[in-house]
């Protein structure tokens, strides 16, 4: 994995956008499933490739992998801009339905409505669970250090919420 300490005076910038280039599409991912909003989820993930460059010389690779301080970095973004707005109901299960644009089978169609309804029925902290999880590709590991709660509890929190996820789309086949 890239580190962004710098050691050469052009080489943040090369470390920068090589951790853009990885994880850009993964930070937008969670951060629209997160807020429900794709382009406020554009804006916030420019805000935090800005953020990070700006603190890039924070990073310690001790403390975890860069993807997971760049989710975190992400993460605190997104529930600045919830506070600024007082919104704080502003995190949503739905996936926004243009995200499902295309010809699909219906099985495959009704599976995802299935789960979103599923979603919907999760609380905003176990909807971000699952964000992390799938949407942003963490490790329990990462996802603890983005929650800053043990591995053994963000483990224990993300097996309970997939375990909710599943009676639920079992409730309703």
């Amino acid at each position: 994995m890239t580190v962004l300490a710098p050691h050469r005076a052009d080489a943040p910038k090369q470390r920068l956008e090589r951790l853009y280039g990885e994880c850009r599409d993964d930070v937008y991912g969670y951060l629209a499933s997160l807020l429900g909003d794709r382009s406020l989820a554009e804006d916030l993930t420019a805000l935090a490739f800005e953020r990070a460059f700006r603190r890039r010389r924070l990073f310690n690779p001790r403390r975890g992998s860069e993807r997971a301080w760049l989710f975190g970095i992400a993460r605190n973004a997104a529930l600045d801009e919830l506070r600024r707005r007082r919104h704080s109901t502003a995190l949503v299960g739905d996936v926004p339905t243009d995200a499902w644009d295309g010809a699909e089978e219906t099985e495959g169609v009704l599976r995802r409505v299935t789960v979103q309804a599923a979603l919907a029925g999760l609380t905003p902290r176990e909807r971000e669970l699952i964000a992390l999880k799938f949407h942003a590709g963490l490790s329990n590991s990462d996802i603890a250090r983005v929650l800053g709660v043990s591995e053994s509890n963000a483990g224990t929190l993300l097996h309970r919420t997939i375990t909710k996820l599943r009676e639920a789309c079992d409730e309703q086949e």
